[in-house]
């Protein structure tokens, strides 16, 4: 009971501490994005038509978490549908990488969540907002959550 009770404190210790250091990252911005090559499908997720991000909405992306991995350009991206027509102005975004992290525990499968600036519907800015692997990538899919998203469903 005592080893489950520190291991529950250091978790959300963690967790707190990575969330205050997401908040400290710098805002990624870039030339506004164009529909090029985006396929718009119907999802339930986001309750109407979704698309995939063109390349150089993924690239902003990347740009936002890249900084929070060890070795970011050996990261493999899985990248999640996004809204064809987004209702929020700056709505939030989550998916998987498969990276190194500057923490031993964490390398592998991370899930992260960015919040993202868009013009005209496309994404032109990101912030990380938490990225977490190993077991502490439940605390963001529940982040995820709270925004209706699930980054285990990036492909």
């Amino acid at each position: 009971m005592q080893a489950r009770r520190v291991t529950l404190t250091t978790a959300l210790i963690l967790a707190l501490a990575l969330s205050g250091c997401a908040a400290a990252l710098p805002s990624v911005s870039g030339p506004a994005a164009t529909p090029g090559g985006a396929a718009a499908a119907a999802a339930p997720a986001s309750g109407g038509p979704e698309r995939d991000l063109s390349a150089d909405e993924k690239k902003i992306i990347i740009a936002a978490v890249a900084p929070s991995l060890r070795d970011a350009g050996a990261a493999k991206y899985h990248w999640a549908k996004f809204p064809a027509m987004p209702s929020d102005p700056s709505p939030s975004y989550c998916a998987t990488v498969d990276a190194k992290s500057p923490y031993a525990a964490y390398n592998g499968r991370q899930a992260y969540i960015v919040e993202l600036g868009l013009t005209g519907g496309y994404v032109t800015s990101a912030t990380l907002g938490l990225i977490a692997g190993g077991k502490d990538a439940a605390l963001v899919g529940k982040m995820c959550a709270t925004h209706g998203l699930d980054p285990n469903n990036a492909t």
